[in-house]
């Protein structure tokens, strides 16, 4: 309950409940609140554990395109004509999206996303799993990043277990929507609680983070800083497309280098893969952005989406400046190396 509160005061939420896992977070609070009938809008590019929520709900899914407000807007207005025209009993209707994006890396406009929900009447849930502790001055995601109150946000969902370094997930909100869940959320009914231990490690992470914000935050951002410096403006195969300030870089390959070579999805993936293992034998560890294939309900035009295979680097403020450089310098060279190779 402490760390409850302390989280809901970090944010400045009137509450908090805290989940003992942070994947079944948003895969629970999805379908707490959106059951079959209603209306979900969700960005094209959401994570899997959102993907699994809006299953798990049975809901109507409408997609937009990718952090694309303009697109978003139109699937917006589309569900309020319709809803209008057929004369039916008026449904709930979700905003789904992610501050920080897991399978691109960008940074979703979160002013006009408050707009469009406030003008077209939906409610927002806000997966902030990878913003949370990251953007900020203090580390409070995207809200603080953007200068949004985050009591506009109406469910506000975050993990404890990457920067935080602690286990599990919370979500945030008003007091009803927190005491909603505690009888109707499966992953916070069925399971055990968060081990004091963890719970313990969140609470004391908030406490440095609101104290000394700058002996955090600082020394990450100055590595990103610099591994960025090492990667996406010397590449001449891959470039990066996250947030500036996110410090996972997801690399894709340079599309005049696909087309030049082209290399099919399998044939990118396998070569990514190879970087992956050359960088380790280097005594650097990487990975790739992985998938899963589209839920069997969606239609054609869901199933035209589909990631880009990707390098995921991920910077911490563990390291020096001069190990970020080194490794960083291992990563272009290994990319170099095989990339070169394939013809």
């Amino acid at each position: 309950m402490q760390t409850e509160m302390n989280i809901a005061t970090f944010l400045g939420t009137p509450a908090c409940i805290v989940y003992a896992q942070a994947f079944s977070a948003i895969s629970s609070v999805i379908p707490a609140f959106s059951k079959r009938g209603d209306i979900i809008v969700a960005d094209r590019a959401v994570n899997y554990a959102i993907r699994k929520g809006i299953q798990l709900s049975r809901s109507t899914v409408k997609w937009y395109e990718h952090n694309d407000m303009a697109d978003l807007e139109r699937v917006l207005a589309e569900v309020t004509k319709e809803q209008r025209q057929s004369n039916k009993l008026l449904t709930r209707r979700f905003i789904v999206t992610e501050g920080i994006s897991e399978c691109v890396g960008d940074v979703v406009n979160l002013p006009k996303l408050i707009e469009l929900k406030l003008r077209y009447k939906f409610r927002l849930i806000l997966d902030e799993t990878w913003s949370f502790g990251v953007l900020g001055r203090t580390g409070r995601g995207i809200t603080e990043a953007q200068n949004v109150d985050a009591a506009e946000v109406d469910m506000i969902i975050g993990s404890l277990a990457g920067p935080l370094c602690a286990g599990g997930g919370f979500c945030a909100g008003s007091d009803e929507i927190v005491e909603h869940q505690r009888l109707s959320a499966a992953a916070y009914t069925f399971s055990a609680a968060l081990p004091a231990m963890l719970a313990t490690t969140a609470s004391l992470t908030l406490k440095m983070l609101q104290e000394t914000p700058e002996a955090i935050m600082k020394p990450l951002r100055n590595n990103i800083e610099t591994m960025w410096g090492q990667l996406d403006p010397r590449s001449e195969w891959v470039h990066c497309t996250s947030a500036l300030e996110n410090p996972i870089m997801i690399l894709v390959l340079k599309p005049d280098v696909i087309s030049s070579r082209g290399w099919t999805f399998e044939e990118q993936e396998r070569l990514l893969q190879d970087c992956v293992d050359e960088t380790l034998a280097n005594g650097v560890l990487i990975t790739r952005l992985k998938g899963v294939p589209p839920a069997p309900h969606t239609t054609k035009r869901d199933r035209e989406w589909q990631l880009q295979p990707a390098l995921k680097v991920c910077v911490t403020n563990g390291l020096s400046k001069k190990e970020i450089e080194k490794a960083g310098v291992i990563i272009r060279h290994a990319i170099t190396k095989i990339v070169s190779k394939r013809r």
